[in-house]
């Protein structure tokens, strides 16, 4: 996986752990894609400041990671749905696998 994309995850599992200034400048970073200088100018810091703060808060995430590991689930689930989605594709009973299809979508949508 993409480093920023696992950024990108671990944010959405474990963001509202953050504090509001680490998640507001990893957001601007990885989601709204910002250089550094983009991100410091508004907040009145240097370049090397939100540098700073963007790997002590990578460094936190992965800690998180390492310790709950739902990111990581999550993805599994994903690829897990991907692959029940394929099969029921194979069904030749339409009433099965819409219901089968049906479900899988709402699972998905949970995550």
């Amino acid at each position: 996986m993409a480093k920023e994309l696992k950024f990108v995850m671990l944010l959405d599992c474990y963001g509202d752990l953050l504090t509001d200034h680490q998640r507001s400048i990893m957001e601007m970073y990885y989601c709204e894609d910002l250089s550094l200088a983009e991100i410091g100018q508004p907040l009145d810091i240097t370049r090397q400041a939100v540098r700073s703060i963007i790997k002590r808060t990578e460094e936190i995430l992965l800690n998180y990671e390492e310790k709950l590991g739902f990111a990581e689930r999550l993805e599994k689930m994903r690829v897990c749905f991907g692959n029940i989605e394929a099969a029921a594709e194979h069904i030749t009973d339409e009433d099965t696998r819409s219901i089968i299809l049906s479900e899988v979508s709402k699972g998905a949508e949970l995550l």
